[in-house]
């Protein structure tokens, strides 16, 4: 039993609001967003990302459309300062998008953090420091005057920092860290002592952000907090009131959104939720939320598996498939009755009409997402365990996608026989539909070969009763398999294992493909005892399925091919 919290927890509730207006406003409009994936989210990480990691994830958010990115802590961290000179030195802001670095309120971590940016076109700079009665008695030791003076004079050496550089694009941007524990009346005295150093006004905006850096109360409790800020900061028509929540208590992102309503003008976050102990509020989850409301967020998302896997291999840390939106079974009925009212939605729903499929609350192809993973039989619907009779049976583990995608396989098969799926019959559809499909493209043998610090393959196939060598060059075997095939398609995701029984072969591969003409990505398997073969075998199977609905992702090969065909 729970002990009885009652003497040693006890509610926050700092503001109170009688006329409270938040509560009758709606949504309209997207906020300013900036990502903050690259500092706060990457600080949380196990291992976090080096230059190429943090490079990829830094492009994703541009071709996404964020303008405001915090890219790192450089006073902090050598990584952090050497990825921001990446930046500049690589000329990799685009017009219009503008870096954010963090500093503490200490005069030689600012003077770094200005050294870092030096040359940069548009940069904010976010200066910080803890405001709550527990950082002031148990961290700094100071009263509430030392850490108001703390403030203030980081503020004016920002200023005169900035002035000397002018050169520069400046933003400035102040945080009173723990906002949502601090008084709010001593957090506005600190905010305002801020604002009057750096004279803020319309025409030079400045960016108050208000963190809830530990979620401490109900999101209505941070609406209120948010609303008061609002109607009494000084210098408010020259403010962009930010928020910064975080998911302590697992409401995030409800908290966001009201404080959205309560007056704030930005919010920042990471993609999918990542961040310190529960994570900062999750930037897609908001922006579709706005989605299904009719309002535009202002980001792409509409090919969000992409996303989702350049943040999985950026952070290394996979997506709950339960996850808002994006997760590989959200848009998965198991339920019988679920898939029945979602076919008879799908039925008669409009091609350009207002979405209304029972149990989806958004198109899944608005996001880039297919239908076939919605109307599919989940494999543990009484069809004998896919997944779990291979594993056991044969030694292979599928990928998840995978199992959704051979899951819709194995259903046509018993949809037809009207009957279970043994084990042995299970591996036989398996073989047919990867291993062994007839198709035009037939892999006979391969070598690989240095060619100027470029990988060489010669490639020999059977393509149409005819055998014929093929050369290519690329990054590695795979993109040189690509380049001799001249193929469109694109390597999603690449997974490999050893086999320990059930097959002479010593290694299968995974490769999930796609092409512009395909709704949705494809896999090929590939089995062998030389891994890179394996490889080869994989990407053959796919293109050899994918050919099925589009013969053009063959490229010059299926040309080939049909030329020679009798």
């Amino acid at each position: 039993m729970l002990k009885d919290p009652s003497q040693k927890y006890q509610p926050y509730r700092p503001v109170r609001l009688s006329d409270r207006q938040w509560p009758d406003r709606t949504l309209t409009r997207p906020p300013i967003w900036m990502s903050t994936d690259l500092r706060d989210g990457n600080q949380a990480l196990f291992e976090p990302m080096d230059v190429p990691r943090k490079r990829a994830l830094y492009d994703c958010l541009i071709e996404i459309g964020f303008q405001e990115i915090e890219v790192g802590f450089p006073s902090a961290s050598q990584a952090d300062h050497d990825f921001v000179r990446h930046l500049i030195d690589t000329d990799a802001i685009p017009e219009g998008v503008w870096i954010e670095v963090l500093t503490q309120a200490r005069p030689d971590l600012i003077a770094r953090t200005f050294e870092s940016v030096a040359g940069a076109p548009r940069v904010i700079v976010h200066v910080y420091n803890a405001t709550s009665p527990v950082f002031r008695d148990v961290v700094f030791r100071q009263a509430a005057e030392g850490v108001r003076t703390m403030a203030v004079e980081a503020a004016g050496h920002i200023q005169a920092l900035a002035d000397e550089n002018p050169q520069t694009d400046w933003r400035f941007q102040y945080s009173p860290e723990t906002f949502s524990a601090t008084e709010p009346e001593f957090a506005l005295e600190v905010v305002d002592a801020v604002t009057a150093v750096w004279q803020a006004a319309p025409e030079r905006p400045v960016i108050i952000n208000l963190p809830a850096t530990v979620e401490m109360s109900t999101p209505n409790v941070y609406a209120d907090q948010i609303e008061w800020m609002h109607r009494h900061l000084a210098r408010r028509e020259g403010i962009v009131l930010s928020v910064h929540p975080h998911n302590d208590r697992g409401t995030g992102v409800a908290a966001t959104e009201l404080a959205l309503m309560a007056g704030a003008d930005r919010v920042e976050g990471c993609l999918f939720g990542n961040g310190e102990r529960t994570g900062n509020v999750d930037l897609v989850t908001l922006a579709l939320n706005l989605y299904t409301q009719g309002v535009s967020p202002g980001l792409d998302l509409s090919r969000i598996n992409e996303v989702l896997r350049t943040v999985e291999q950026c952070t290394e840390m996979p997506v709950h498939p339960r996850h808002p939106y994006v997760g590989d079974l959200v848009f998965t009925a198991f339920s019988g009755s679920h898939q029945d009212a979602i076919r008879k939605g799908f039925a008669v729903q409009p091609e350009d009409g207002v979405w209304q499929v029972p149990y989806l609350t958004i198109d899944p192809r608005d996001i880039g997402r297919s239908y076939e993973s919605v109307i599919r039989v989940n494999s543990q619907s009484g069809k004998g365990g896919i997944a779990y009779l291979l594993e056991r049976e044969y030694g292979v583990s599928l990928p998840r996608r995978l199992q959704v995608e051979f899951s819709q396989v194995v259903q046509a098969h018993t949809d037809a026989s009207g009957g279970t799926v043994a084990a042995d019959q299970l591996w036989a559809i398996f073989e047919r539909e990867y291993l062994t499909l007839d198709s035009p493209l037939h892999y006979l043998g391969h070598a690989l070969f240095d060619a100027n610090d470029r990988q060489g393959i010669r490639l020999r196939l059977d393509r149409g009763g005819e055998e014929q060598v093929l050369t290519g060059f690329g990054n590695g075997p795979i993109d040189a398999l690509l380049d001799a095939l001249g193929s469109p398609v694109k390597v999603q995701h690449y997974e490999e294992h050893s086999l320990s029984h059930g097959s002479d072969a010593g290694a299968i591969c995974f490769m999930e493909l796609a092409a512009a003409p395909i709704e949705g990505d494809v896999y090929g398997v590939g089995l062998d005892a030389n891994i890179v073969t394996a490889s080869i075998r994989a990407v053959l199977s796919g293109l050899n399925r994918m050919a099925v609905q589009a013969p053009e992702v063959l490229g010059e090969a299926a040309s080939a091919a049909r030329n020679a065909s009798p």
